[in-house]
């Protein structure tokens, strides 16, 4: 018998939501509603004490969640010093003090006078402790191939890489770009550099040269690891080849070392370029890390650009690896006998993440390469339980891609190592994560939403293992980050949409953007002076869970009255018509603002037919003020490569302004046909209605 049909009380109402009544059915919850949503999941008695974050409050005398919670918000500092502890930081030189805010705020340094090194940290302790045998890394091709390496193997291998890029001039502080599918020889490529003492460079795989080449010359980099080609939905992708023109006439760039993925007879340019296995074979190992300062870079990620030009986030080696493997611990649960896999790119954070997240607490990481729907729709879903994976982690566009599929493929999968479900990258509609919570989690594992960024090295808000969840929702912020929700004048507010800030700093922030320390100002520390300002609409309901309704800068002012693009694209995509949904605001006379609309609409639907009946939906929704002067089907939306609506893009385009950067774009063609201010909001699609089943952004 279905356990769900037995549910009752609250859990019953989780329920139902995923089966509304007739009458209901294209009806969504707004913000007004959020207050009333129902707690989703419910940890089992003991679930915090059995928890490492459980043990960690039990040994500081600590007697719940809210306790632990409570001092790490008290006391940040503490809660680093003893969470460095907890997460056994392997100090080279113990530290002198954990914070030093000599340079304001916007400068801290952590761990001031310690030195460490994160490939020791997340590596080599591990084999000096005996666990060498332990499984380090689980990998999946593209076309089923695996591969399995035990600590000890990885070891050998970061130590191989680590000598091969010394003995070709690499050193401490030169930049080491990674242009990568996500194979084990990315893991080791990055620990190997942070081994040196150098800074890995995590590129897109799917970077077109032109990107490649811009990040390239802004960071300075003198050394360049890709890979021959790798498979994607069964053909090659030719990485040398973009590769090559990338780095065409780039003096300062003096190597290209070329992983042996597909076997591809590729060109390959005396004194510059050599094969990957070659080089480690030949090269002297380094098998002792190099000890560095707390504060040295080990890590430079360009974000994916969603927010006008790339910035280069500078992460080092006692910041970005310890904030995640904490917060991974103590948030999901992460220790010596977890595999989380995460569905990303080595070139975006939560590559990166996975490593630290993963080999930070002794677990297993697992590598996914290829896509989530080819062969079939379950290789998500597939790969997860052949790899054991016990924390899946997911992005509401993914699974809203699935969801397209139907249940059927995650139901055929029991996934019984699975303890929890990650999510991050951008806001939840609440069909998708009950979808996810019932078919994936099948109703007895929690979706524990993460929500940071590249610039963050970590989280601001999240979830756990340990507390109940509501849909779509944040239990709160980050233990030992103090996260608020304000307004305009930086007052907190609370059952209000506001701006959401931090009026602390933590170790996984970035030191600043690479070259362009003013730009970091701006972006973060000027609106509201001695206060994060992380530009995402947030908002607390009666019962102290916390929501995000997208970027504040895509917040949309109509005659005065703010609202955020994630509540009008929720209530369209609940509509069932509707795969996707965006939002924006442009420029009205009389408004000030007026809402624009655009939609993709699912195979066979009557487009002018949708466009009026969705316009009405929203006006009734959220008012005659607040209806939209237009909606516009669409074939596609432009997005990120790893699935981010480019709302800018969206609307600049509407609007016949220039783009900015469009670098990180899937589908430059998306805006060929693109809507124009003038339009009309109810005409048919103006070319390639395509399917939403291909409509999944690009992980590898």
């Amino acid at each position: 018998m279905d356990a769900h049909k037995e549910a009752a009380g609250p859990a019953a109402r989780y329920w139902r939501l995923l089966r509304p009544p007739p009458h209901d059915q294209g009806r969504r919850m707004t913000i007004a509603e959020f207050d009333g949503l129902p707690i989703a999941w419910t940890p089992p008695p003991g679930a915090f004490a059995a928890s490492p974050a459980g043990r960690f409050a039990a040994r500081h005398g600590l007697a719940d969640a809210r306790a632990l919670a409570d001092r790490a918000a008290a006391d940040p500092a503490w809660y680093w010093a003893a969470g460095a502890e907890d997460v056994g930081i392997p100090w080279m030189r113990r530290f002198d003090r954990v914070v030093d805010l000599s340079r304001g705020v916007e400068h801290p340094e952590f761990f001031v006078g310690g030195l460490l090194n994160w490939a020791d940290f997340a590596v080599d302790r591990w084999v000096r402790e005996g666990r060498g045998d332990a499984r380090a890394v689980e990998w999946e091709g593209d076309d089923r191939s695996t591969r399995t390496l035990t600590y000890a193997e990885l070891k050998k291998d970061v130590d191989a890489a680590a000598g091969a890029l010394r003995a070709r001039g690499v050193g401490a502080g030169d930049v080491v770009a990674l242009l990568l599918p996500m194979v084990p020889e990315a893991i080791a490529t990055v620990l190997a550099v942070a081994k040196i003492g150098a800074i890995a460079m995590p590129l897109f795989s799917g970077y077109g040269a032109g990107a490649v080449r811009a990040r390239l010359v802004d960071a300075g980099a003198t050394a360049l690891v890709t890979c021959d080609a790798f498979p994607r939905r069964g053909r090659p992708v030719e990485l040398k080849r973009v590769a090559d023109e990338a780095v065409r006439d780039l003096p300062a760039l003096r190597t290209v070392l070329v992983v042996r993925r597909l076997g591809t007879e590729v060109p390959m340019t005396p004194g510059r370029d050599a094969w990957w296995h070659e080089e480690c074979a030949t090269a002297r190992p380094v098998e002792q890390a190099e000890p560095v300062p707390a504060g040295a870079p080990c890590l430079l990620l360009y974000t994916s650009g969603s927010t006008g030009r790339p910035k280069g986030c500078v992460h080092t080696h006692a910041g970005l690896p310890l904030k995640i493997a904490l917060e991974a611990r103590h948030a999901l649960g992460v220790d010596e006998t977890s595999a989380m896999l995460w569905l990303t790119d080595m070139g975006w954070v939560m590559g990166s993440f996975v490593i630290a997240a993963a080999l930070g607490n002794g677990g297993t990481a697992v590598f996914f390469e290829g896509v989530p729907d080819w062969p079939a729709p379950d290789r998500l879903w597939a790969v997860a339980e052949r790899s054991r994976t016990t924390v899946l982690g997911v992005s509401p566009t993914v699974v809203r891609a699935l969801m397209a599929h139907g249940s059927s493929w995650p139901d055929r999968h029991d996934l019984p190592d699975l303890r929890a479900i990650g999510s991050t990258g951008e806001p939840w509609n609440v069909e998708p994560w009950l979808w996810c919570a019932r078919h994936v989690g099948k109703g007895r594992v929690p979706i524990v939403n993460i929500s940071g960024g590249t610039e963050v090295g970590g989280s601001l808000l999240c979830g756990s293992i340990y507390q109940p969840v509501k849909p779509a929702a944040f239990t709160g912020p980050t233990l030992g980050v103090r996260t608020d929700v304000v307004d305009e004048q930086g007052r907190p507010v609370r059952g209000e949409i506001g701006e959401l800030v931090v009026r602390s700093v933590w170790p996984g922030m970035t030191r600043g953007f690479w070259g362009d320390d003013e730009r970091y100002l701006d972006a973060y520390w000027r609106r509201f002076p001695g206060v994060w300002h992380h530009s995402d609409l947030a908002y607390v309901d009666a019962d102290g869970f916390w929501y995000l309704l997208g970027r504040s800068d895509d917040t949309i002012k109509v005659a005065g009255k703010r609202l955020g693009p994630a509540e009008v694209e929720s209530l369209l995509v609940a509509d069932e018509r509707v795969v996707e949904a965006a939002a924006i605001g442009v420029p009205d006379p009389v408004k000030g603002e007026a809402l624009v609309c655009f939609v993709v609409l699912h195979p066979g639907v009557d487009a002018a037919a949708a466009a009026d009946g969705l316009r009405t939906a929203v006006r009734e929704a959220f008012g005659k003020a607040l209806a939209p002067s237009a909606v516009h089907p669409v074939p596609a939306l432009p997005k990120t490569r790893n699935g981010k609506i480019l709302r800018r893009v969206a609307r600049a385009s509407y609007l016949g302004s220039p783009p900015g950067d469009l670098s990180a774009l899937e589908d430059a063609a998306v805006l060929e046909d693109w809507p124009r201010t003038g339009g009309s909001g109810s005409g048919k699609p103006r070319s390639r209605q395509r399917d939403a089943r291909a409509g999944l952004p690009r992980v590898s």
